[in-house]
């Protein structure tokens, strides 16, 4: 992969960006999502962050080679910390972390986002996270995608300002990719309903404490939800 052609889940990722959109990657790695972006002439300006210093300084090489300089800034800093009023950002993407981990982010740059139009989220796991927290923060999911790419499967959350509410179906698998059930969509509830069976299976075998009680009702729940939906 590189800002020549990204992988098949970063390209979903650029597909949500807006033409002319002026973007914060956070958790930008090497800056191939802004670069590819900026190169296709999608965007003109771009701030990739990044909070850990080596990936930071990948980023820094990969902009100055490619000469993009004048369109990417690269700021290294925690989350949303790396996005100035000035920049003017109207769209983040935050691509590659766990949901918890992206609503953590979110949250705790709350006021980095009063003039952000749209924020395009690629969890890799627990995707919920994100839901809750864009009810519990005025925004509303407007798109989701599922997709697989080397034996992975990701989801993609695209959300805009507005006030939202979601079902207990709907904040679990989301509220389009439900209405969709795509084989993709199929296959990553039915992977992860048979883990949790084999969990339970494990568990029947173990001590009766009220933790393992506790844990192999969570399971049944779980289970109970997926097959209410497949």
């Amino acid at each position: 992969m590189n800002s020549d052609k990204l992988s098949e889940r970063l390209t979903a990722v650029a597909s949500y960006v807006e033409t002319g959109a002026i973007l914060a990657d956070i958790g930008s790695d090497h800056a191939y999502l802004p670069c590819y972006l900026v190169r296709n002439k999608k965007i003109s300006k771009a701030i990739a962050g990044e909070v850990v210093k080596g990936p930071f300084e990948s980023a820094m090489k990969n902009v100055k080679k490619e000469g993009l300089e004048n369109n990417i800034i690269v700021r290294l800093g925690n989350g949303l910390e790396v996005i100035e009023e000035s920049d003017g950002v109207d769209t983040i993407t935050i691509a590659g972390m766990g949901g918890p981990l992206i609503a953590s982010i979110l949250q705790e740059g709350n006021t980095k986002l009063d003039g952000v139009k749209r924020l395009i989220t690629q969890p890799n796991i627990h995707a919920s996270s994100i839901r809750e927290w864009a009810v519990e923060n005025g925004w509303t999911i407007i798109d989701e995608e599922i997709l697989k790419e080397d034996s992975k499967i990701y989801e993609i959350l695209v959300l805009e300002r507005g006030q939202a509410s979601y079902d207990e179906l709907e904040m679990k698998f989301g509220p389009y990719l439900l209405n969709e059930k795509s084989p993709v969509f199929i296959e990553k509830w039915k992977r992860e309903s048979d883990e949790w069976n084999r969990i339970l299976d494990s568990l029947e075998k173990a001590g009766a404490t009220e933790e393992i009680h506790q844990r192999k009702e969570q399971l049944r729940k779980k289970i109970e939800l997926v097959g209410r939906v497949l």
